[in-house]
């Protein structure tokens, strides 16, 4: 794509006034042309599979599929589409979900409209774009090093996340009663919580359940 090319955007937001807002600043911005509209996850992937966009703008939180399994379907079929997430979470979960489904951006709605602009083109001149407060997560992220558990410790903890008991959990890795209490000791204080239920939700929430 060269300088003087028309950059063809697909604009997907469940919301109809944030979604008019989106193209009323594409259609004001010149090199810009939408190409197409939706209002769910499996509308934006009907569309940008029949409509090949030079760029879908995908929110994240919508009906059918979120943005990310939307992201995903649109990338197995149409690898060349760029996907720019442009959503209001900012979550480390939300923006590692949708780089891992292949977005080649993530930005924010409450940004400038000129950097919700500039992060399109930079997309196109194949960079990654990612809001400031974004790529400040990340970075927080990636030199936050993640809890290392034993494969036992891990054991017991599925086992939790199965809803067992201390003791049914003791029968089935057949080990003592106390030898699983101090697992999961070891477990609280490595994932830095204080009863079963968190410690299952962070487990998952780090990937390692």
């Amino acid at each position: 794509m060269t300088a003087h090319d028309t950059v063809r955007v697909l604009v997907a937001d469940d919301h109809p006034i944030v979604r008019g807002g989106i193209v009323a600043l594409l259609a004001s911005t010149p090199g810009f042309t939408v190409v197409g509209e939706a209002a769910d996850g499996a509308e934006v992937v009907r569309l940008a599979l029949a409509e090949r966009p030079d760029v879908v703008l995908m929110d994240l939180r919508m009906p059918q599929l979120t943005g990310d399994q939307a992201t995903a379907r649109i990338l197995a079929k149409a690898p060349d589409v760029k996907v720019v997430v442009l959503t209001t979470y900012e979550s480390d979960d939300s923006i590692l979900d949708a780089i891992e489904a292949g977005a080649s951006g993530y930005l924010l709605k409450a940004a400038p409209p000129e950097e919700i602009v500039a992060g399109i083109r930079a997309v196109l001149r194949g960079e990654v774009a990612l809001a400031p407060s974004v790529a400040t997560a990340l970075v927080a992220r990636m030199r936050t090093p993640t809890p290392t558990l034993s494969p036992r410790e891990l054991d017991v903890l599925r086992l939790v996340a199965q809803g067992l008991s201390n003791p049914q959990i003791a029968r089935t890795l057949v080990v003592a009663e106390a030898t699983v209490k101090t697992h999961l000791l070891h477990v609280f204080e490595k994932l830095e919580v204080s009863d079963r239920t968190r410690a299952v939700t962070k487990a998952m929430e780090l990937r390692l359940l």
